[in-house]
């Protein structure tokens, strides 16, 4: 009995002693996107920042037409209107100043042949140039995956998760999200973004 117990002891200080880079790159629930809430870089509380397509910023690529996008501060307000973000202290405007279909691009090391959870949130206001509905437009490897929209939400921005399956077909998968909505409406917010295996 005293041995049992022994070998029982030293297995549970082998495991505990591993070193964290003895678990799989690809381990489930490992969020594979970088800068997923778009917190990096910081912008001023209450303020955005814009970059232009073919720019980067923490984890993301500027793809699309040719326009801008903006993390911005949950503080942001204008017009009455309040743009919070999802979770954290910032998000993401594909409408930036442009309002065209422009958005942002990140490519992931992936297992050939394997399933990933695709999650992100669609944020929206109504009101004035904001329009009544935000539109954001999913893509796998330049594949459209989803066309996920929020029609919810009023003077205060509000959110709306989405999920979908997505099967790796290479050993790098790039993920990118566009602005759905119409040159006539000034918002479209995206946060939350996470790839994960399943």
């Amino acid at each position: 009995m005293e041995r049992t117990r022994a070998a029982v002891y030293l297995l549970v200080l082998a495991v505990a002693a591993a070193p964290a880079s003895a678990a799989t790159k690809h381990s489930v629930g490992a969020n594979l996107i970088v800068n997923g809430g778009f917190e990096q870089p910081a912008v001023g509380v209450g303020s955005y920042k814009l970059f232009s397509t073919g720019q980067a910023f923490t984890g993301w690529k500027v793809v699309g037409t040719r326009g801008n996008v903006a993390p911005i501060s949950t503080r942001f307000q204008q017009n009455g209107i309040s743009f919070v973000s999802r979770s954290g202290k910032q998000w993401l405007d594909l409408t930036g100043l442009s309002n065209t279909p422009t958005g942002v691009a990140q490519t992931v090391a992936t297992r050939p042949g394997a399933s990933y959870r695709l999650s992100f949130a669609v944020g929206n206001v109504k009101g004035g140039v904001f329009g009544v509905r935000s539109t954001v437009i999913a893509l796998v490897d330049g594949r459209k995956l989803l066309r996920a929209t929020n029609t919810g939400g009023g003077a205060k921005q509000s959110w709306k998760p989405f999920s979908v399956r997505v099967r790796a077909t290479s050993a790098r998968t790039t993920i990118a999200f566009l602005n759905g909505d119409s040159s006539a409406d000034t918002s479209d917010g995206l946060d939350d973004v996470s790839l994960t295996p399943q």
